[in-house]
């Protein structure tokens, strides 16, 4: 809308200076010249009346924003011809259309803009050179150029003129539309920094609050759960009560995670050796009942260099979370392959039902998760730690794995020798 109301202004702007400085106003001097200049004013306010009513309706805005450069065009045309044609200083106009084409599409808005403007600008010359067009008769043909001669020179200019202003607004406009995607990046960054301080406070809150019952509840169900006169069914409320402490306690930890900023430390590490001790620990967690914690991988030292205490929480993350989204009776394989001479591959792997793409792109979000349990922030410090490691080559990828679950893919560079 604001590009409509911008034509608006600017079109009755510049044909009234046309009308008033150029053509001095005059209604019996230039009765014609002005005649096609209010016509040119009311057939823009014409269009623009159309366009507004068209862009209510949220229909065929591509095809509406070409449409609305081919006529802006055209305008200049008019203008162009009623101010001295081919040698009109009006011709520049042509590139103000260009730069709002680059505004509103980018790169091919400006060069359909340029396009156009060319072609109607070297129809308008060829009109003169052949007399097909004619000078306005209220005006002296003296002031035209309708020779080769007199056209070469304009032509030329004002072509290359058109293709400066298109390249210079594409380039421009394209660096624009990257720079406010990076920005984008960087006012999401800010507010996640901003939600994970809040968090820490949380964090530290419940901490306090919540651990030390909790503490206590374990303490007491496992001494209730020993006692010789409990019955199966009161053994199975007791287990209940303790995945629920367990898993409490995991929340309030992983909040406690997500707030960290501690950079890493680096350092030659065996990743190999972190991820058999975090499928050995996985094991033998609760959160393994009734399934399986597989390791596949060489069993010599594969070193990269990373903070250790960091990437076992990415791992032990990884497999917690693979761990929730494996059914009973499946598999979650933690896998370690060298590629090539430089780079270590860890993948995590469930059995689940796997994310789908819309999933994908917010995985790593800070609070958000697919599970009806759940707060959606394991994963999210998995992210924030692999970004601290981007400066040593650290990057998670996430896809379908081999069963149809979810594969996560850490890759770290390779250190020659431990510390």
């Amino acid at each position: 809308m604001w590009v409509t109301g911008a034509r608006l202004l600017t079109t009755t702007l510049l044909l009234g200076s046309a009308a008033f400085f150029q053509l001095r106003g005059n209604l019996t001097r230039y009765p014609n010249s002005l005649k096609i200049v209010f016509v040119t004013v009311a057939l823009a306010y014409a269009v623009s009346a159309v366009e507004a009513t068209l862009l209510r309706a949220r229909t065929g805005i591509r095809q509406l924003t070409y449409s609305h450069l081919l006529i802006d065009q055209c305008l200049w045309t008019a203008i162009v011809y009623v101010t001295g044609g081919a040698s009109s200083g009006a011709t520049s106009f042509y590139g103000l259309t260009v730069l709002v084409g680059a505004v509103l599409v980018g790169v091919r808005g400006a060069v359909f803009a340029a396009a156009i403007g060319f072609v109607l600008y070297a129809l308008l010359c060829l009109g003169f050179l052949t007399h097909v067009i004619t000078a306005p008769i209220d005006q002296p043909e003296v002031m035209y150029a309708t020779t080769r001669h007199q056209l070469g020179y304009p032509l030329l200019l004002n072509g290359l003129a058109i293709a400066v202003v298109s390249g210079l607004s594409g380039y421009l406009a394209e660096r624009l539309r990257a720079t406010g995607g990076a920005l984008e990046v960087a006012r999401r960054r800010y507010t996640e920094a901003e939600r994970l301080a809040e968090l820490g406070r949380i964090a530290a809150w419940l901490a306090h609050e919540i651990r030390n019952p909790l503490g206590s509840i374990s303490g007491s169900v496992e001494m209730l759960r020993d006692a010789p006169a409990l019955s199966a069914e009161d053994k199975k409320l007791f287990d209940i009560v303790s995945r629920e402490v367990t898993r409490l306690n995991d929340l309030v930890s992983d909040m406690l995670d997500v707030s960290k900023t501690r950079p890493p430390s680096v350092e030659a590490v065996d990743i190999a050796a972190v991820a058999r001790d975090v499928v050995e620990l996985a094991a033998r967690s609760p959160a393994a009942e009734d399934r399986h914690v597989e390791y596949e991988g060489p069993d010599r030292p594969l070193i990269v260099r990373c903070d250790g205490g960091q990437m076992r929480q990415v791992l032990w993350n990884l497999v917690r979370n693979a761990l929730q989204a494996t059914p009973a009776g499946r598999a979650v394989h933690v896998r370690a392959k060298t590629r090539g001479e430089r780079a270590v591959e860890l993948s995590v792997e469930d059995e689940g039902p796997g994310i789908d793409d819309a999933a994908k792109r917010r995985i790593f979000d800070a609070f958000y998760t697919t599970r009806s349990h759940g707060a959606g922030i394991g994963l999210a410090v998995v992210k924030r730690i692999v970004d601290d490691h981007a400066s040593v080559g650290a990057s998670i990828t996430v896809e379908s794995g081999r069963s149809g679950g979810a594969r996560f893919s850490l890759t770290l560079q390779r250190a020659k020798t431990p510390s």
